[in-house]
Parts: structure tokens; sequence; C-alpha cells
């Protein structure tokens, strides 16, 4: 019997969207809240597990490419890419789909890889400026 992917015990393995980097994901519960466990190296973040179906749905009323735009929390997210998205007023959550304080960016780095191996986007993979759109 094959292990379910996505858990703790069988995490997603992951490269970053330039396939520079490695790295899992896993969805967990903290604080009676689903969340997605990002492991990079030994640095551990921590996204909410809505912003997979929140994010598909933007993407999916946009209707085209969008650029990823990571960056890390402590610096400002270029405006109209999906890390801006991430930490935006206007998106469901109102604000950070990042849960660690200080560790809340580069939600353009790690989600898109995970959305793109569930099948719901498509995924560019360049040295920099990649981009995402859902699926037709």
């Amino acid at each position: 019997m094959t292990k379910e992917k996505g858990t703790k015990e069988n995490p997603w393995a992951l490269k970053t969207p330039p396939l520079s980097s490695d790295f899992t994901m896993y969805k967990d519960e903290k604080d009676s809240k689903e969340i997605l466990v990002c492991t990079v190296g030994k640095t551990v973040l921590h996204y909410d597990y809505r912003c997979i179906n929140d994010l598909h749905a933007m993407l999916k009323k946009h209707g085209d490419w969008i650029e990823l735009g990571s960056a890390d929390e402590q610096k400002a997210a270029k405006e109209g890419t999906v890390e801006w998205w991430g930490r935006s007023e206007k998106n469901p959550v109102g604000g950070w789909y990042g849960l660690k304080k200080g560790l809340r960016g580069r939600f353009g780095m790690y989600v898109p890889p995970l959305m793109e191996k569930l099948g719901l986007v498509e995924l560019t993979h360049e040295a920099k400026g990649n981009k995402m759109r859902a699926k037709k």
C-alpha cells in the first residue's frame, strides 16, 4: 500500500521554480488550523493551507500568466506578482498567508511548485522571472 503524499511521514519533494533548490512540503495542523509546512534546508516556513485554493481561484479569474515575484518578508514585493498577492490586504485572508513572523515571505517561491505538482497550474522554470497560470 502506498503512503499518502503530503504527510509529515511522506512529504512532497519539490524544486524551486528555477529548479535550483530542493525542498519539502506537507500538510499539518497547528492551533486547529490546516497549514503547509515547508522545509528548506534547516529553515521551516508555515503557510495557511487555504492559500492553495485561494491562489488557484485568483489565477483562474486572472486568466493569464502572472509573475511569481518571490521576496523575503523584509523586502517589498513587486505589485501584481504572486508574492504581492500572498501578502496583500486584497487577498481572501486580508494579509499574509505566511504564518511565521520573520519567515512569512517567499510565498511566490514555495507555493507554486506544490500547485504544479498537484496539477493545478502551469509554471515556467527559467533562471529568474518565472510565471504561473491556472491550468485550463
